[in-house]
């Protein structure tokens, strides 16, 4: 059995530190209810400070505890192989990517536990404090300043609906037209037009919808089916 540069103690609290810091900020993942949540979180922070110890009990594997290899070998290949995992809960659902919050939070916790397993617990608490801060407050930050958003708005329309009507009242509501495409049924007699929105909002974004559901109901126009949904 090889001697431990620490004791069990010291690797123990350690341990628990990253898989508690990691659990933290996989926690607020989970309340939003990412694939990636509490227990990947913890387990991925947990798994890096492992690598962290190890990487010192092999480097100090000489008589006396001195260093007599690169601590940081095995730790590189954590920073390396958590890409792999974070690509993994990235989606892309048509034009729109989800998960690359929480790909970062996996690749932050991995920092965090690394720092918790190498010693350093300050820097391990101060990591997840700030991104705990950037995960919740800035949320709520994010509400307060309009930014672009892209949405697809389906129309059915009677036949003799023209494009140019509902593509009239868009703009009005200036909004940006980034595609069109228009379907003819001439046995049901109806038509489906879609549009690419873009749209420059502040708050709760899907209230857009309501409006133009309001706009269009009023428009005096053969209005069958409204469909509102992410581009």
């Amino acid at each position: 059995m090889m001697p431990m540069p620490l004791g069990m103690p010291e690797v123990a609290l350690r341990l628990g530190l990253a898989a508690v810091l990691g659990g933290l900020i996989g926690l607020e993942r989970d309340i939003h209810g990412r694939a990636a949540g509490l227990r990947t979180h913890l387990l991925v922070s947990l798994g890096s400070a492992v690598f962290m110890v190890l990487s010192v009990f092999v480097a100090r594997s000489g008589q006396g505890g001195t260093f007599v290899a690169d601590p940081g070998r095995i730790a590189a290949q954590v920073i390396a192989g958590i890409g792999f995992l974070g690509a993994g809960v990235i989606i892309k659902e048509r034009a729109t990517v989800r998960g690359l919050t929480t790909s970062a939070c996996l690749w932050l916790v991995a920092g965090v536990g690394m720092a918790a397993g190498a010693g350093y617990p300050q820097v391990a608490v101060v990591t997840t404090a700030f991104a705990l801060v950037g995960l919740v407050v800035l949320k709520a930050f994010e509400r307060l300043y309009p930014k672009d958003y892209y949405r697809t708005i389906e129309i059915t329309t009677g036949i003799g609906v023209s494009a140019a009507d509902i593509i009239a009242l868009m703009k009005a509501q200036k909004l940006t037209i980034l595609s069109c495409g228009i379907k003819r049924d001439y046995v049901t007699r109806t038509s489906r037009i879609t549009l690419g929105l873009r749209f420059f909002h502040k708050g709760v974004t899907d209230k857009r919808s309501h409006e133009l559901f309001e706009v269009l109901e009023k428009s005096g126009l053969e209005i069958q089916r409204i469909e509102w949904r992410r581009l």
